[in-house]
């Protein structure tokens, strides 16, 4: 009696955890778009900085200020825009947010081929709309089509799954972007890059049915007119972030630690060709394309890591996000530290870099499990987008003051920022805690 009801159960219990038909559909609908269309953003990683720096202006070579400021037309647009794109998408759909990422990013890809400065500047401007597109609609578009479903808790796998598969997509676009700066020089790699997103583009438009904010698409009746056309401002969106604690800490968690990886960004290539440069002798190319690869492979297998933790009993999403801003404070910390010196052990920060790429690699899919947790569906990129105002002030801030800061300095305000992040999140993490020993 007992075998049969020990295999009965056994039985039940599989039933209950074969995953329903609609998830794997939807699964298969949104990752082909969405590694295709980082595949394009990824592209143009490793070479943008060098990209840049290559360009030549009254017969000088552009310094690392003036990159740094074309930078900031980027982050200066994605906080001036950003929170209306947001408003706009979930007002008219993120299908279409998606593919307007698609083809504004190709813009700002085609223009980093002139030799113009304000060309430079205006199409920096462009990435930086299309950025605030990529990092809020296509999540919007799965979350939305996942909780029309009714298989919304299936969205942590599905994006432990998405950013798994981006690191090795970002490992292939760094071998491609090798390729093509071989094949055309450092401008190569982001004319394959439009290739992939106009590929990407066409397969959210043939295969993505159109969702929009649940109150914006929704009609509203006469006598509550006046309601629902506050519904989806944002207005409304800052108004339930800072009445929520939650949502706030992991806005401030996703503010810290991006404003970091982006300074990250403008840090690593000189720190990379310094000790190359210090290790093999002055001269030597520094193969960037290889270096990204090698990163993208560190930022694998910290996605792997995050959902082997995610299987394990009892574990809760912002536990593990805690250990992982931790390490990534330390590692950031210890690239500021190796910096400091007349010059760089490449050993040292190859591995001090290495291990933030692998938190890098643990934090998009927590901060996607976290945001499908937390942030509501029917303002999600009016939200999202209020998270890169005060990202994008930190990054500004940075980088108005990279030369007094220098390499060093740069990289220790991140390990502090991250420092923060960690705090914020063990917050988020007692509050979580509190709210499963009380259910």
């Amino acid at each position: 009696d007992r075998i049969v009801s020990s295999s009965k159960s056994d039985a039940a219990s599989e039933i209950k955890e074969t995953k329903p038909p609609e998830v794997k559909s939807l699964q298969v609908k949104f990752l082909a778009a969405f590694w295709l269309l980082r595949c394009g953003y990824w592209m143009s990683g490793p070479y943008v900085v060098p990209a840049y720096k290559s360009k030549v202006f009254g017969g000088v070579e552009a310094s690392m200020g003036l990159v740094s400021k074309i930078f900031l037309s980027g982050f200066a647009a994605t906080a001036i825009f950003g929170p209306s794109i947001g408003q706009a998408t979930d007002k008219y759909g993120r299908k279409a947010g998606t593919i307007a990422f698609a083809l504004l990013y190709s813009l700002g890809c085609a223009s980093i081929k002139s030799n113009t400065l304000w060309m430079l500047f205006a199409g920096r401007a462009v990435v930086g709309c299309a950025l605030s597109l990529l990092f809020s609609a296509p999540e919007a578009w799965v979350a939305g089509e996942a909780s029309r479903k009714n298989i919304t808790k299936y969205l942590g796998e599905t994006f432990g799954l998405a950013y798994t598969g981006d690191a090795l997509v970002a490992i292939i676009a760094g071998k491609l972007a090798s390729w093509a700066a071989g094949m055309r020089g450092v401008t190569g790699p982001f004319d394959l890059s439009i290739v992939f997103l106009a590929a990407g583009a066409v397969v959210a438009g043939l295969f993505w049915k159109e969702n929009k904010a649940v109150a914006a698409a929704s009609a509203p009746s006469s006598d509550d007119s006046g309601k629902s056309a506050k519904k989806g401002s944002i207005k409304e969106a800052f108004d339930i972030v800072r009445g929520d604690q939650k949502l706030m800490l992991v806005g401030a968690v996703q503010s810290l630690f991006e404003a970091a990886m982006y300074v990250f960004i403008l840090q690593w290539p000189p720190a990379i060709a310094g000790a190359v440069s210090s290790y093999f002798g002055e001269g030597v190319t520094t193969p960037f394309g290889t270096i990204f690869s090698c990163f993208m492979t560190c930022s694998l297998l910290g996605s792997l890591t995050f959902g082997k933790l995610l299987k394990r009993k009892n574990t809760l999403t912002e536990s593990a996000a805690t250990g992982m801003l931790a390490a990534a404070a330390v590692s950031m910390g210890a690239g500021a530290y190796l910096t400091s010196g007349a010059t760089i052990s490449l050993a040292g920060i190859m591995g001090a870099l290495c291990l933030y790429e692998a938190c890098v690699g643990m934090y998009f899919p927590a901060i996607g499990t976290l945001r499908s947790k937390y942030v509501p569906d029917d303002n999600k990129s009016v939200i999202l987008s209020l998270f890169g105002i005060p990202l994008n002030t930190l990054v500004v801030l940075a980088y108005l003051f990279v030369k007094q800061l220098g390499m060093s300095g740069a990289l220790g305000v991140s390990s502090a920022a991250l420092a923060i992040a960690t705090g914020c999140m063990a917050k988020l993490r007692s509050i979580a805690e509190k709210e499963a020993a009380e259910a």
